[in-house]
């Protein structure tokens, strides 16, 4: 009898409206996944017939009319990777500066302040300033760095956001631990707090990759719009020199040539790059983590 008293006084019965909100949020769940699903496959089912080895080796010819994304391809990889090489030191390294080393709260509220401001700033007036500030006055010209420096400047907000949320996520007894047994401040950092958050910043350099694939109208300004030319030389040739990345080539064969059966392809590529990408980071993750 007692036995029976006690399970039914801690045994918490679930209310119709908790069984009911419970409800509606797997079905939106639910339907936010399906849609996922449904847009990328509807994607790659109308792109997939237009990918060719031609399609992805080659560059455009307008006099054979024949199209080739190569270039765009190169340019996208360039940007993306040289970006993520300024942008995550960087990023990391303000946000652990902001959350372990800095006492003035009022300097760390307005740089955090400054930084979520930052982050919601349409991208074409990231394309402006940085058409202004690194095309103009450094006379980096329309080119390829200026568009990896006008990124970094777009993403950076994203890393040292996200870097913050994952090292104040890590428990304080872990801190106080360390410094109990005499550990300095680096090595706390080096060995607990940055091992500890490294599916934070994980997190963060999806985001910023994802965020610089999909850009086009900031590129559009700082990077240029065309890429008929195969891949020059040399690295810093291809940098200094304007081109093209595929989501601006995305934009420019569906609105201005209307040509939907390339556009798709070029979206798919850009799905597959992603994918991989977010797969090459995790998989780096994996390989610190375990180290």
């Amino acid at each position: 009898m007692n036995n029976t008293n006690h399970g039914s006084i801690t045994q918490k019965r679930r209310r119709p409206s908790e069984i009911l909100l419970y409800g509606l949020i797997f079905l939106l769940a639910a339907f936010l996944a399906a849609l996922v699903v449904f847009i990328i496959g509807y994607i790659l089912a109308k792109g997939l017939p237009a990918i060719s080895v031609q399609f992805l080796t080659t560059a455009e010819n307008p006099i054979e009319e024949t199209v080739g994304i190569f270039p765009s391809i190169v340019n996208t990889l360039y940007i993306v990777f040289f970006a993520l090489i300024i942008c995550v030191p960087l990023g990391v390294g303000g946000a652990i500066y902001l959350s372990e080393y800095a006492k003035n709260k009022k300097i760390v509220g307005a740089i955090q302040f400054a930084s979520e401001t930052l982050a919601g700033i349409p991208s074409i007036l990231y394309g402006i300033f940085g058409f202004v500030f690194f095309c103009v006055l450094l006379n980096l010209h329309v080119s390829l760095l200026a568009g990896v420096l006008t990124l970094t400047i777009m993403v950076l907000p994203i890393m040292m956001r996200t870097t913050q949320e994952a090292l104040r996520a890590v428990p304080k007894s872990y801190r106080d631990g360390a410094l109990g047994l005499g550990a300095t401040k680096w090595y706390l950092i080096r060995t607990i707090l940055l091992p500890c958050s490294l599916k934070g910043i994980l997190t963060g350099v999806i985001l910023s990759v994802g965020r610089m694939v999909s850009e086009s109208a900031a590129l559009l300004l700082v990077a240029g719009g065309s890429a008929m030319y195969m891949p020059r030389g040399s690295v810093w040739e291809q940098l200094s020199h304007s081109g093209s990345t595929l989501s601006v080539e995305l934009y420019r064969y569906a609105m201005s040539r209307g040509d939907n059966s390339t556009a798709f392809g070029i979206a798919s590529v850009l799905i597959i790059i992603v994918a991989l990408l977010n797969l090459l980071t995790r998989f780096v993750a994996w390989r610190l983590n375990k180290r």
